[in-house]
């Protein structure tokens, strides 16, 4: 009697699988559009809880951050496409070149066996090679730009995203516990009680973990490691910025 098999357990992957996760799992991967939602229900939840503050704004600017990278597209992106089309274009060019003088040299070489003594045939033969290697050096370089040109859009992108942290960061910086018992901002204070610096300060630290959700996106399909290592700087970030916004809520709480 053969064992039974759970229908829900997911199928066994083949040994030589690649290291990318299977399409039926759901959980291996971040969802951009996940991380969307997520921003916009914090937009609205800000402007319902904070109207008059600009809090809400800064977080609409993280809404449009990730539907940029979700899109994937304007002005860049397209010229990377133009740049990887113009690039292969090229590169046929050169093999094109390269494969007919070869084959002309080739042609000669041949026709004049005969005549031609090894000494002779050391030059064509020297400058052949010296065609293949430039004409090398000159197909990767050409393959490479398009790369680079993805790399640079991506690393403007993870820019904003760290600047994006920062001014996150400067409006929790003057929300410090001790200005709670100041009165109204004439005075030094905040205009806000307890809970509501709590609530404040607690959504700066929700808008700092999707800023690193957001520059987390690139690092899905990507394996270069200048992104990666953007991608990783932003998080820590994000994460050092968040933990001392904690410190705060946890002396509110304390002092509570």
């Amino acid at each position: 009697m053969s064992p039974t098999t759970d229908p829900s357990a997911p199928a066994p992957r083949p040994e030589d699988h690649s290291d990318e996760p299977p399409s039926s799992s759901r959980f291996q991967r971040l969802d951009g559009q996940a991380v969307r939602r997520s921003a916009a229900a914090l937009e609205h939840r800000i402007m319902t809880r904070f109207p008059d503050r600009t809090l809400w704004e800064v977080c609409r600017e993280v809404v449009g951050l990730v539907d940029e990278i979700n899109a994937g597209t304007g002005i860049s992106r397209r010229r990377v496409r133009l740049a990887r089309l113009l690039s292969r274009l090229a590169m046929l060019a050169v093999t094109l070149f390269l494969g007919g003088a070869v084959a002309l040299a080739a042609v000669d070489l041949f026709a004049e066996r005969d005549v031609l003594g090894p000494l002779d045939v050391l030059p064509l033969l020297e400058t052949i090679i010296n065609d293949l290697v430039f004409g090398g050096i000159a197909v990767f370089f050409l393959l490479r730009i398009p790369e680079r040109m993805e790399r640079a859009r991506v690393l403007r992108i993870l820019h904003r995203l760290r600047s994006l942290a920062h001014v996150i960061d400067m409006h929790q910086l003057t929300k410090v516990p001790e200005r709670l018992d100041r009165g109204s901002r004439a005075d030094g204070g905040l205009d806000l009680d307890r809970a509501e610096l709590t609530r404040y300060l607690d959504f700066c630290t929700e808008m700092l973990s999707l800023v690193g959700k957001s520059a987390a996106l690139f690092a899905e399909h990507t394996t270069d490691g200048d992104v990666l290592d953007a991608v990783e700087g932003i998080e820590a970030l994000t994460s050092d910025m968040a933990r001392k916004v904690w410190q705060k809520i946890g002396i509110i709480q304390q002092q509570g």
